[in-house]
């Protein structure tokens, strides 16, 4: 496989009334092609905003850090992400090299334009088509993620679908551009579980068609480990763990990645309660210092947890936890 995206070093704040907030905090990663990686974590965690930076769709209040790299790299060779100025040099990247599924379809699509329209709409803003080849391109996608009488489908509005048909004419929308990268925002979170593995079934259908790599954002570990290849796993703006699903899943080395686990439901005991990770996600605009988890944290090693921010170490191959449990020095240098 070839490298698709290096992330290294995001940080992202936003100017507000009460000050500058971090919501995304030195974070690194990459993506090569034909990849799934999830990200993982709590409603607040990040994951959302890490994604749109990867578009640069953050509000005009957003203020990147002078450390931070995004690399694209292309056909034609590597793009600069950041130093990417206005929406006519963005075009490469929004909507051509990568895609974006909303986490609600319904708030995507303009409800007082046709589907097939505002699919049509892309393509000529996108790629050479011209009109009838937009519309047979859209038609054709619409038929590939399974939406029944795609003819019909395409002169209808979002408001006469049904959720799981919403969700799918997005991700038609989405890759019939043929993007290199697919960033699916929570795609399955207001689907029923039937749809739901439909929809993850699509996903990896595309992968192996398309050869295009996808960030698969999710706060469910359960529907990562049908179908990413890799995971990262995101806390108060902090990647806190990273590795293949194999063992992440089986061999969490983060407390807050155990915790996610411990808390899902299983079915060797249905009746047993659920193990809720204690207490709530701090405000960004209250970041504890050092480990941003130590104050939820079951097992605090020692007051360096509280007072430095820690590395990322190798806890085996292609495995690696940001904790001070994993620190040969202690915490302290």
């Amino acid at each position: 496989m070839s490298r698709l995206i290096d992330v290294e070093n995001l940080t992202l704040q936003f100017d507000t009334d009460e000050g500058r907030i971090t919501a995304v905090d030195d974070v690194s990663f990459s993506l090569e092609a034909g990849e799934v990686m999830g990200l993982v974590g709590e409603s607040g965690s990040g994951k959302s905003v890490t994604a749109k930076s990867l578009m640069k769709l953050n509000p005009g209040n957003a203020v990147y850090g002078p450390d931070t790299k995004i690399t694209l790299h292309l056909d034609d060779g590597p793009v600069d992400v950041m130093a990417l100025q206005n929406d006519r040099e963005m075009k490469i990247v929004r909507g051509g090299a990568i895609s974006l599924i909303f986490q609600e379809p319904m708030a995507s699509f303009a409800p007082a334009i046709s589907i097939g329209d505002q699919m049509v709409e892309q393509l000529l803003i996108h790629t050479s088509f011209s009109k009838p080849q937009a519309k047979e391109v859209s038609i054709e996608m619409l038929d590939r993620v399974g939406i029944s009488d795609p003819s019909t489908r395409f002169g209808q509005y979002a408001f006469e679908l049904s959720g799981g048909m919403r969700q799918r004419a997005m991700i038609a929308m989405a890759l019939s551009t043929k993007p290199k990268l697919l960033i699916a925002d929570e795609p399955t979170t207001a689907l029923d579980v039937t749809i739901q593995a439909q929809v993850i079934d699509l996903m990896k259908d595309l992968v192996s068609e398309f050869g295009m790599g996808i960030i698969f954002i999710t706060h469910d570990l359960g529907v990562i480990a049908q179908t990413a290849d890799k995971v990262a796993v995101m806390y108060l703006g902090r990647l806190v763990e990273q590795g293949t699903v194999r063992d992440v899943i089986r061999r969490p080395a983060h407390p807050y990645t155990r915790g996610l686990l411990a808390a899902l439901p299983t079915l060797d005991d249905i009746d047993a309660p659920l193990t809720p990770i204690p207490g709530d996600i701090p405000s960004p605009l209250e970041r504890p210092p050092g480990c941003v988890y130590n104050t939820r944290c079951q097992e605090v090693v020692g007051p360096q947890c509280s007072a430095k921010v820690p590395a990322f170490f190798e806890v085996e191959t292609g495995h690696a936890a940001a904790c001070h449990l994993y620190d040969p020095a202690g915490g302290f240098e």
